[in-house]
């Protein structure tokens, strides 16, 4: 006997709230790890001015804006 015909996969609709979601929570994440990171590496150096932590940010987010624009063109 074979199975019955199901239908094709269509996505749900809040299949793209929850994609942007993730994408939303990823970059906070990242900003926020890649942020304390800096600091501790500025705090650790004894620098007063947050060279780290402003460099590591703007990497993360520059590495984050990228992973955005790769999943907007899927």
């Amino acid at each position: 006997m074979e199975p019955a015909p199901t239908e094709p996969n269509r996505p749900k609709p809040s299949d793209p709230y929850l994609k942007y979601s993730a994408l939303a929570l990823q970059l906070l994440g990242t900003l926020a790890v890649f942020g304390w990171l800096g600091y501790r590496a500025d705090r650790y150096l004894g620098w007063n001015f947050p060279v780290f932590m402003l460099l590591f940010g703007l990497l993360a987010f520059a590495g984050m804006m990228y992973q955005l624009y790769r999943s907007l063109n899927r």
